[in-house]
């Protein structure tokens, strides 16, 4: 096995801890980056009605707005630290919010549903490298000691986006054009443009001769085999059927692509992503639980709103605001256990969150198995798990980077970013088939809700090999 590489990941050394000033300065201009993003997500998740309506589309062909904005997420995903290392992350997020701000408004000029498709890929483009580049920029510059509470932060839009969305995006379909589903954003892009431009101190190699060379091979492996494979999970969720050719077929495909790309990365010099990484035994555990956790996590997501509206015949207002009591406490607790990992066990806490929501998580398998439970217990249930999720994810984050040196951080949250796109896709696809091979009546939605609850509480195998409490 050869050396670790001197990658996009490597060229800049490790900074010694940074004032406040430009922690608040950078947390600021990724925050306002990650608001659009989620708003704009969850915006146009509730409004693929009125756009099949608006473009005399059947929604199966408008669905691919949202598909064709994940696949090329993931497609960029890869390249991002070595944009990082070639000119900066600045730069980069420059880049990144341009490509999401054009987008929107272009997506908003869009003349037909194959034109709307195009541009939201294009959308998917920038939206792909606002996470990682941005987690690094906050990662570069907060010292240890600090870590916790930046990314306590960085889980506002988490909070504030799938509560929010809906509202607004509920707003906007009833009083305005379609096109302001997405000018919606050009304001905010606008914002977030300026004050990256001023608030961003200038990064990149101090010598352009050293900046990394692009991994072309693993680019053409890793970008379409992550690509593929969210394909192929996405048509499995809609057809309830992993073994149909239009499903099985890029699914393996992709899955040959992205082992072959392992192969490489373990081997060359200068790899587009820098797998030695999980050498670290503490960046390999929190990786490993959040790869479960966020399967069971996020693919159980499909099924409140399915289980409100379909198992108990309410209304999507009703089943929306069922639902957000959970983005709620998620995105409270992970504030304060965000915050507290700087001080307390990881080992412990994110342990312990894995075990609570799993609890809720088998409470819901439970109660949504039982005609006619009552509504509260089902709600309770939910927010149960909500608080199990918000002790895991953004402290597993945390935990898994903290103590990698610096130069290594841009890897790691290409990495991180990467595992949480791919994750909730693959949990997102195999209760989506569990639940359709039974039909969406109680035994389904007992079935999909005690799978998830199985994969959390194997999260908590991985998250006790998280470290204890530091010194």
């Amino acid at each position: 096995m050869t050396a670790a590489p001197a990658s996009a990941s490597t060229v800049r050394p490790e900074a010694p801890p940074a004032a406040p000033g430009p922690l608040g300065k950078t947390v600021a201009v990724v925050i306002t980056g990650s608001m659009m993003a989620v708003l704009d997500m969850t915006i146009v998740n509730v409004a693929l009605g009125r756009l099949s309506d608006a473009f005399h589309a059947p929604l199966e062909t408008i669905q691919w707005t949202a598909t064709a904005y994940t696949l090329a997420l993931a497609a960029v995903i890869p390249a991002a630290a070595w944009a990082m290392g070639r000119i900066g992350a600045k730069r980069t997020y420059l880049t990144a919010l341009v490509l999401f701000t054009l987008g929107s408004v272009l997506a908003a000029c869009a003349w037909s549903a194959g034109s709307l498709i195009a541009f939201r890929a294009l959308q998917g483009l920038g939206g792909g490298l606002l996470m990682p580049v941005g987690m690094t920029m906050v990662m570069r510059t907060a010292d240890r000691a600090r870590m916790g509470r930046a990314m306590a932060l960085l889980g506002l839009p988490i909070l504030v986006g799938p509560v929010a969305g809906p509202v607004v995006g509920g707003r906007l379909i009833d009083s305005a054009p379609w096109q302001w589903i997405f000018l919606i954003n050009l304001p905010v892009g606008a914002a977030a443009l300026l004050l990256a431009a001023k608030l961003l101190r200038p990064d990149g190699p101090a010598d352009p001769a050293s900046a990394p060379r692009l991994d072309a091979a693993g680019l053409l492996m890793l970008s379409p085999g992550l690509a593929l494979l969210l394909f192929g999970l996405t048509r499995a969720g809609e057809g309830g059927d992993f073994t149909a050719p239009g499903v099985l077929l890029p699914t393996l495909a992709g899955a040959a692509l992205a082992a072959g790309f392992v192969r490489r990365a373990l081997r060359v010099r200068e790899p587009l992503l820098d797998l030695r990484l999980l050498r670290d035994r503490t960046f390999a555990a929190g990786i490993t639980t959040l790869a479960l956790f966020t399967c069971g996590y996020f693919g159980s997501m499909l099924l409140a709103p399915m289980y409100w509206q379909q198992a108990r015949g309410m209304s999507a207002g009703t089943a929306g605001l069922l639902v957000a009591p959970v983005g709620l406490a998620v995105g409270l607790v992970m504030q304060i256990a965000s915050r507290r990992v700087d001080k307390v066990s990881p080992r412990g806490l994110i342990a312990a969150g894995a075990v609570v929501g799993a609890l809720g998580m088998l409470a819901s398998a439970l109660l949504t198995g039982t005609p006619g439970a009552p509504v509260w217990q089902v709600v309770g249930a939910a927010v149960v798990m909500g608080v199990g999720s918000g002790m895991v994810l953004m402290p597993a984050m945390t935990t898994a980077s903290r103590d990698l040196p610096g130069g290594r951080m841009a890897a790691a949250s290409t990495a991180l970013s990467i595992n949480s796109q791919l994750w909730a896709s693959v949990g997102t696809a195999l209760l989506s088939v569990l639940l359709g091979g039974t039909g969406p009546g109680p035994s389904g939605f007992r079935l999909a809700y005690g799978a998830a609850a199985v994969l959390l509480a194997l999260s908590v195998i991985p998250a006790l090999r998280l470290p204890g409490r530091r010194a």
